[in-house]
């Protein structure tokens, strides 16, 4: 049975208080299009669910932070959006602004309300403008995908928030299931579909809600405390490896050969090393994901930070977006980023090449360069030519022990030269690619210090900046 919207609005939130409904707007007999019997169908969808609109909005405290809540009750006609429902959003998001609180939608909503026609549908320009207003203002946006979203509900409110998690099984879809196709799969158009396709972010069972809604706005919330520049991510230790134990290589294949080790360290262990209370975000908004891709925030000393790492693996067009996604909320949020470097390059074959790898690789990079707020950016592995640039900060790169950067793989470049295979190793010297070599041809800052033994590793003081980056 679906809850109504207070009894989902008491599950997450304690001290829930109702704004006041805004003053109603002048009205016609059966709205604006004078639809016949549709004040009798508003006097039953209230006397069915106690409401008088299909958004219930107001303040609540979810964890230990404060928000701006709006619960859709589909009981009310679907849960439709008309012209009262519009004046409610826009109020909560008004009330949200002045009050620099985080806003958490719970969507559960057919669309636009047809008996108001193109007055209704003309909301969705409305919430839109309010959803920008309020992102602008450096306010995070969550939404809850309930049973069903779909239409203009999912295609603003939903779709377009910063965070999107859904419940299991619910409808998730543009399209509601009256208008699809006859022989389309049911399976396309739910919250399973949505988060394969990099659409909504996590599925949460109804019963964690609560607590997941919570660690988001722990990780996001607070935005309005944040210095407009904060301090740039302390940059980590680095794990020590399976053999060199922070030696640095002494020669061009060695570097290769510690980079591509099996049991060398990679990004998981970096971030459970460096950060608490992990939160991912999971996709592209471009119908791809990417498991090689790691993106979402954490707590570092108790402070917010954004991360984007790379697993080792070649990058596909939906993980450069991904980060490129992270880069830009972390800059509207305030929330300073972190980029762990690892792979042997950005995935090349012909399904990368349709999906818009170098448009893709362009995002990050432009996203990188744009950004408002600090990047510190760590090579941790392999730093295989421009798939690996992408994600490196300018100016405040750092790199491990086992790890090299090169303009192109030892193979390839022997390869496109034509030498023998016997010539890799000696191509790998030609490239100057060791750690060290990326310092002294003014690539990277430094080679981190190897935290031996560490249970945590711990942050290393603030790096002196340059003057240009005070």
């Amino acid at each position: 049975m679906r809850p109504t919207a207070r009894t989902l609005l008491s599950q997450v939130a304690s001290g829930f208080t109702e704004f006041d409904p805004p003053k109603d707007r002048p009205s016609t007999a059966d709205g604006p299009l004078g639809w016949p019997g549709y004040d009798e169908m508003r006097a039953r969808a209230q006397d069915r669910t106690g409401e008088t609109e299909s958004v219930v909005c107001g303040t609540g405290r979810i964890g230990g932070t404060d928000a701006v809540l709006l619960g859709f009750e589909f009981g009310y006609l679907g849960g439709s959006l008309g012209e009262r429902t519009g004046d409610r959003i826009e109020a909560a998001h008004t009330r949200a602004r002045e009050l620099r609180l985080p806003v958490v939608t719970l969507v559960a909503t057919g669309g636009s309300r047809m008996q108001e026609g193109m007055r209704a549908l003309v909301q969705l320009q409305r919430v839109a403008r309010q959803t920008a207003l309020t992102a602008a203002a450096g306010l995070p946006q969550l939404a809850v995908v309930r049973d069903p979203t779909t239409g203009g509900g999912w295609a603003t409110l939903a779709a377009g928030a910063d965070v999107v998690l859904g419940l299991p099984g619910a409808q998730a879809a543009f399209a509601g299931s009256r208008v699809r196709p006859p022989e389309a799969d049911p399976a396309a158009y739910t919250v399973e579909a949505q988060h394969a396709a990099g659409h909504i972010d996590r599925i949460v069972p109804e019963a964690e809600l609560p607590t997941a809604l919570s660690r988001w706005l722990t990780l996001l919330g607070g935005s309005a405390d944040r210095p407009q520049r904060p301090e740039p991510v302390p940059v980590p230790y680095a794990l020590p490896g399976p053999t060199a134990c922070g030696r640095l290589p002494d020669s061009g294949p060695e570097a290769v050969a510690r980079a591509r080790a099996a049991g060398r360290p990679r990004a998981a262990a970096y971030l459970d090393a460096f950060l608490t209370g992990r939160e991912e975000i999971g996709g592209d908004r471009c119908s791809g994901t990417d498991a090689g891709v790691l993106c979402g925030f954490g707590l570092h000393e108790g402070r917010a930070v954004a991360y984007a790492a790379q697993c080792g693996t070649p990058t596909r067009p939906a993980g450069y977006r991904t980060v490129a996604r992270l880069v830009r909320m972390a800059g509207r949020l305030r929330i300073p980023v972190l980029t762990l470097i690892d792979t042997p390059g950005a995935a090349n074959g012909p399904e990368d090449e349709r999906a818009g790898a170098g448009p893709a690789i362009a995002e990050v990079f432009t996203a990188v360069a744009e950004a408002t707020v600090p990047i510190t950016s760590l090579l941790i592995g392999e730093g295989g030519s421009g798939g690996a640039l992408a994600l490196a900060a300018p100016g405040r790169l750092w790199v491990t022990p086992d790890s090299y950067f090169s303009v192109i793989a030892p193979e390839a470049a022997a390869a496109i030269l034509k030498r023998d295979p016997d010539q890799v190793p000696r191509t790998a010297e030609e490239l100057r690619l060791r750690p060290q070599d990326a310092v002294e041809l003014d690539v990277a800052r430094g080679v981190v210090e190897t935290a031996h033994g560490a249970a945590r590793t711990p942050g290393v003081p603030r790096p002196e900046l340059r003057p240009d980056e005070e």
